[in-house]
């Protein structure tokens, strides 16, 4: 039987992606970010996960207002890297597990979901800037490869109405079912993305709430039903507009057993005008 072995909760901010591409990694304005992730490396070295489910949002790259699903899952074989407005990165296409997906697609549906099946799609930083934090950048050459297969699953955090955090949290317990129904013995790990706070926009440009975020990396492993049971507003309130995506670091929770262990936590205020996160959790 397949199994969860882990939940890995980070930020997907676009500027760590340049920061890594041009060499910024240890610079005294990155160096402390960075090095906030090398425990969760190591853990991932560790425990070598098969496949990663990545919870996401595409930022307007390969989707956009016209067609916003509420959720979606990947179904392809191959993502690639989307251009941003800068060409392409130069980084190795990530190879996905269509088979998993259809597998999750259907248990999501006979459990009254209806995602949207995307079969071909390009991946933006929601997706490149988490895989590169855990995993590092494969070694460059004709064989470069990312070491774990990738699901990606999309939720709307962009264009209202947005998901409720509960059924976000609803979601998470499907696809633990999904993953513990699925034969074989490869071992998953759950990506949760997104936050942590900030708003892009408005009156409160540049809002960053340093206390609420410690709250939310404690209560995402202790009390999750709290969190799940809030409202999209006071989501929106409490972490700015774009700090609603932390809804999605609920799908992650929602996979994991009730008891978990906090392996690692890591926060650095502001990279970027965000309050910038992450969290390991093992199954308990």
């Amino acid at each position: 039987m397949a199994r969860i072995i882990g939940g890995l909760g980070t930020s997907h901010i676009p500027t760590i992606a340049m920061a890594l591409d041009r060499g910024l990694r240890n610079t005294p304005e990155w160096q402390p970010f960075f090095d906030g992730y090398l425990p969760g490396q190591q853990w991932v070295r560790e425990n070598k996960p098969d496949v990663a489910v990545v919870v996401f949002n595409d930022h307007g790259n390969s989707m956009f207002l016209d067609r916003m699903p509420t959720f979606a899952v990947g179904t392809a074989q191959e993502y690639r890297p989307v251009d941003e407005g800068w060409g392409p990165r130069s980084i190795p296409a990530f190879k996905g597990d269509a088979e998993f997906g259809w597998h999750l697609v259907d248990t999501l549906v006979n459990n009254s979901f209806d995602p949207t099946i995307i079969q071909e799609i390009e991946v933006d930083h929601g997706l490149q800037v988490p895989m590169e934090l855990f995993w590092g950048r494969p070694p460059a050459g004709p064989e470069a490869a990312w070491p774990v297969r990738v699901v990606p699953i999309f939720v709307n955090v962009i264009q209202y109405p947005i998901p409720l955090p509960a059924r976000c949290f609803a979601f998470g317990k499907v696809l633990r079912q999904a993953i513990e129904s699925y034969p074989g013995d490869e071992r998953f790990v759950i990506l949760g993305t997104g936050g942590l706070s900030h708003q892009l926009q408005g009156a409160r440009t540049g809002f960053v709430n340093p206390a609420a975020d410690a709250a939310f990396l404690r209560d995402i492993a202790a009390d999750p039903e709290k969190l799940a049971g809030w409202s999209r507003e006071q989501y929106v309130e409490t972490f700015g507009s774009e700090g609603a995506e932390l809804i999605m670091w609920l799908v992650m929770r929602g996979a994991l057993n009730e008891c978990v262990a906090v392996i690692h936590q890591h926060y650095v205020v502001p990279t970027s005008m965000t309050g910038a996160g992450m969290i390991v959790l093992e199954n308990r």
